[in-house]
């Protein structure tokens, strides 16, 4: 059955509880002044340097705690953890992919966060067993090309990508984290059969491939395909460097699949013998400062309430970015994987 959507607005106008009113017996709260010591804490990330490295590093100066990190991609810090099990190394696991948050959380290799921790976001913002929490957002958009696509073609629907009038004009990226956790969103919504006959639609239309989001909105740039679909934050990024770049961002209407909101989240490593200092971190990256500091280097959204978007974007009540369950997507890391695989689309 499919699993119900919920709009972003409904979330955002929950109330969180202040950190202050909770307690949790292994985790030491960082408001700026706490320090821990000389403490290592060793993290493995999936999101890259360039991105969150500078939050850690305030984390540093805030803590007087060394944080080192092991930067990989998502199926390779997260299989790389789940070989050393109960032997690993890593203190506190921060992924790209909800899916592979949860793939990690269902093998048992992460450990309860406190109610102080997970209360800093909406209950849509983390797991159900409590396991690991919402960092950041970004939005599933299509990026065109201004001077190639009239936005009257501009389709109603994801589903309506697999129309021949969109052959050869769209650019995936399949092998990527975030669209292989919209491809699961879509199983848990559509199911098997129907998310398999959009992918070999897909495939059927000769959609180019790319290996990452930023080389679709390159290649839209630049005018080698009209349209293809990213994270919101990526044009951004682009247009940093040169606003006159004809190209733009298409949000799907509101209550469609192709507008998911999908989250970068945090656990602690159950192998940790530092599971206080562990959880220190990932209450610093729910922090106010932090998330604000996030935000506005990653050009994402934060997860806490009454932090506010990055200058430039809509505030997340007035987009039409629905979110699912996101134990859904940890149930479907390697059956998503092989759904693609199977279709015919990666090139």
């Amino acid at each position: 059955m499919s699993r119900p959507r919920r709009l972003l607005v409904a979330l955002l106008a929950l109330a969180l509880l202040a950190a202050a009113c909770g307690s949790d017996d292994d985790a030491t709260p960082v408001d700026g002044t706490d320090t821990l010591g000389d403490a290592t804490i060793t993290v493995y990330s999936s999101r890259s340097e360039e991105l969150i490295q500078p939050v850690f590093d305030a984390f540093e100066t805030a803590t007087g705690a060394t944080v080192e990190v092991r930067y990989g991609k998502t199926d390779e810090i997260t299989l790389a953890l789940e070989a050393e099990g109960d032997r690993s190394p890593a203190d506190v696991y921060i992924g790209q992919s909800p899916g592979a948050v949860g793939f990690l959380d269902q093998a048992g290799l992460l450990a309860p966060l406190g109610a102080a921790t997970l209360d800093r976001v909406g209950a849509a913002y983390r797991a159900s067993s409590g396991n690991w929490v919402g960092i950041t957002g970004r939005v599933r958009v299509l990026v065109y090309n201004t001077d190639r696509v009239d936005p009257a073609e501009l389709p109603g629907s994801i589903l309506d990508l697999t129309d021949p009038a969109f052959a050869g004009r769209v650019g995936v990226a399949p092998g990527n984290g975030s669209f292989q956790d919209f491809v699961t969103a879509m199983r848990a919504d559509l199911g098997d059969e129907a998310t398999g006959e959009w992918l070999a639609g897909m495939a059927a239309n000769d959609s180019p491939n790319y290996e990452k989001n930023g080389a679709i909105v390159d290649a839209v740039a630049r005018g080698e395909v009209d349209m293809g679909l990213v994270n919101h934050y990526y044009l951004l990024e682009f247009l940093e460097e040169d606003p006159s770049l004809p190209a733009a961002n298409y949000t799907f209407p509101e209550g469609d699949l192709g507008s998911l909101l999908i989250t970068s989240a945090a656990g602690v490593v159950s192998a940790s013998d530092q599971p206080a200092n562990a959880e220190a971190l990932i209450q610093y990256l729910l922090s106010d400062e932090a998330q604000a500091q996030s935000a506005a280097g990653e050009s994402e959204y934060p997860l806490v309430a009454g932090v506010a978007a990055p200058e430039g974007l809509a505030p997340l009540a007035e987009l039409a970015a629905i979110t699912v369950d996101l134990d859904v997507l940890a149930d479907g890391l390697r059956g998503t994987q092989s759904l693609i695989e199977n279709s015919g689309l990666i090139q």
